[in-house]
């Protein structure tokens, strides 16, 4: 089965995060140094890497070296890398938004991980969650197991609680510049053996407003539609642009 350009070059490690470099030398500090919190909230705007590096930091928090880089050998990594490790639990809050849920969570977050050092809950779209579902998480955020992390990320920060907000560290993330996705493209379209010219790619990295996925996303249609080579026309008419 084809597997999509934005899925097959989603970052891995922090070392291929595109964009957020701030971001991601905190938290590899904070790995480096053990000044692990106990919840994160990441917020931005979508397509920009809010998921992806949550799913980095998972692993690496969990990696036997914490250098602040996934080593990929460890014990730990091979088990984290598995869709069926049960310590890294991600949840769309635009689905699993009611108290129940919540609720739910709150009760298997004593216990402790199976495999690794941290269970580490990933809460995707959590502005989603009902003022219910906030006020059940609210209490397990108040008073963590230490085995446990909570990152939170939102495209809508203005709908979470405060009091949510304040028991989290915050990370903003920013657009993406355009010469970044450009690289980014380039290098994509190098490995892919995608013929594609300048021009198009500056062009792509404009429409897609800062958001690597939305870049990606584009190429990956102009691929389908062209094959190997694309030209500037193939993205006018593609994209419709009169």
């Amino acid at each position: 089965m084809y597997q999509t350009l934005y899925r097959k070059y989603r970052p891995k490690n922090f070392d291929s995060v595109v964009g957020q470099d701030v971001i991601v030398q905190t938290l590899k500090n904070s790995i480096k140094n053990n000044k692990i919190n106990h919840a994160y909230i990441f917020f931005g705007p979508r397509g920009v890497g809010k998921t992806s590096i949550a799913k980095i930091f998972a692993r690496t928090v969990n990696c036997d070296k914490q250098d602040g880089n996934i080593c990929d050998e460890c014990d730990k990594c091979i088990s984290s890398k598995s869709n069926e490790c049960l310590d890294i639990i991600e949840i769309d809050a635009a689905s699993n938004n009611g108290v129940d849920e919540i609720r739910e969570l709150r009760d298997k977050v004593n216990l402790v991980p199976s495999e690794l050092k941290y269970k580490v809950y990933i809460i995707d779209e959590v502005h989603m969650l009902t003022i219910q579902a906030f006020n059940a998480l609210l209490k397990t955020l108040e008073e963590p197991p230490a085995h446990v992390i909570f990152i939170l990320a939102t495209t809508d920060p203005q709908k979470v609680p405060e009091t949510i907000i304040s028991r989290c560290q915050c990370f903003s993330f920013d657009r993406i510049s355009s010469k970044n996705i450009v690289l980014n493209l380039e290098n994509i379209c190098k490995k892919e053996n995608i013929e594609v010219d300048k021009e198009t790619l500056e062009s792509i990295a404009e429409m897609s407003n800062g958001g690597m996925r939305d870049s990606i996303g584009m190429l990956d249609k102009l691929f389908a539609y062209c094959g190997n080579k694309i030209t500037y026309e193939d993205f006018i008419k593609v994209n419709k642009i009169v």
